[in-house]
């Protein structure tokens, strides 16, 4: 007998008989096929990336065997209807913000961006360390779904106004397209919210339909040409300081997956979330150089208007804690952490990031 072609089989045997052969192999990356619909128009190349990336980290783990399409808001359902068709089981999963929803309870809108809430750095200490993630789990368990953090944009613009906003009394009968939760609050000073697409903002706003539009923040607005028909641009977003975009898995199709890709799903998604910050940090300097050039004028809110919208912020929590008992749950457990996270941040961070801007603006960096 050939040496070789010997030792080739006998080393296959070994192998086989160890337990080592190729399907045992084969059987711990089984083929997974999902589709993916986003709440993004896939000109957004930032936010609606974070499905893409995911996507892409998946695959390369698993060498293919474990594929997700995505699908840009419109292709297979409009983009505010994302959770909707995962919980219908028309796709296995969507890349979406939690507070889209939070018509159908509050509570969704917690795991999200509440206003007055955390930062972007608070979000992710309470979701991956203050048990955040499984606390809004046992939420969406009831709506059939697992939800995993995908993305942040760290602290938003409060939007883009046609007319200067000075008082709280110039919110007064304002049509804004506002997301989600923060309408409701904006509502109680006058603001009739609207709930509008990404990629419908723009037609709003030039046609007159809408007074101002709160999207993200200056990489994605410049993209949105905002500037063009709405020149007042607000800061901060009081509504948004740090809002968390998830995905959100079919429970049973998440269920069914095998311990292995239960855990590399969690990996890359956390991989994920913390890609699209960090692209977010990079690229809005530029970005927001870029809308003063063009022709933005950048308006703080004043302390007045910071005031009304915190005091109804905190009027529409003291009803909810005593009506929405999981609404509660959550809020509380953000809040236990946010006195601390806010005392801490204004010790070495807040210090370092004043002195280091202080040089900017005297010429010296």
């Amino acid at each position: 007998m050939d040496r070789r072609s010997f030792l080739t089989k006998a080393g296959v045997g070994a192998a086989a008989a160890a337990g080592l052969a190729a399907p045992a192999i084969a059987q711990s990356t089984p083929q997974v096929r999902w589709r993916l619909t986003s709440s993004f128009p896939n000109s957004l190349d930032t936010i609606y990336g974070g499905a893409t990336t995911l996507a892409k980290y998946l695959s390369e783990a698993t060498d293919g065997n474990f594929e997700i399409q995505v699908f840009a808001a419109g292709e297979l359902v409009p983009g505010l209807q994302a959770a909707d068709a995962v919980m219908e089981g028309t796709v296995e999963a969507c890349h979406t913000v939690a507070y889209y929803y939070w018509g159908k309870d509050p509570s969704w809108a917690v795991g999200a961006a509440i206003p007055f809430a955390l930062n972007a750095r608070g979000m992710n200490a309470w979701h991956y360390h203050g048990g955040g993630i499984d606390l809004f789990n046992q939420f969406m368990a009831k709506q059939g779904l697992f939800a995993l953090p995908g993305g942040n944009t760290g602290v938003q613009m409060a939007g883009w106004f046609r007319n200067e906003i000075t008082t709280a009394a110039d919110l007064q009968g304002l049509k804004m397209r506002v997301g989600g939760f923060a309408g409701s609050i904006m509502e109680r000073l006058g603001v009739v919210p609207q709930q509008i697409a990404g990629g419908e903002i723009y037609s709003a706003l030039e046609t007159g339909t809408i007074d101002a539009a709160e999207w993200v923040g200056p990489y994605d607005d410049e993209k949105l040409g905002f500037v063009q028909v709405a020149p007042y641009y607000y800061y901060p977003g009081w509504h948004e300081g740090g809002p968390t975009v998830h995905f959100m898995f079919n429970l049973e199709q998440y269920e069914a997956l095998p311990a292995n890709y239960k855990s590399l799903l969690r990996t890359a998604s956390q991989a994920a979330d913390a890609d699209m910050l960090q692209k977010y940090d990079f690229l809005n300097p530029t970005s927001i150089r870029n809308l003063v050039a063009a022709g933005a004028q950048l308006r703080p809110f004043s302390p007045e208007i910071m005031e009304a919208l915190f005091n109804a912020s905190n009027e529409v929590y003291a009803e909810l804690d005593t009506s929405n008992p999981e609404f509660k749950t959550l809020w509380d457990s953000i809040k236990a952490f946010r006195k601390d996270w806010f005392t801490w941040s204004q010790v070495a961070e807040y210090n370092y990031d004043t002195f280091m801007m202080q040089k900017v603006n005297a010429g010296q960096l």
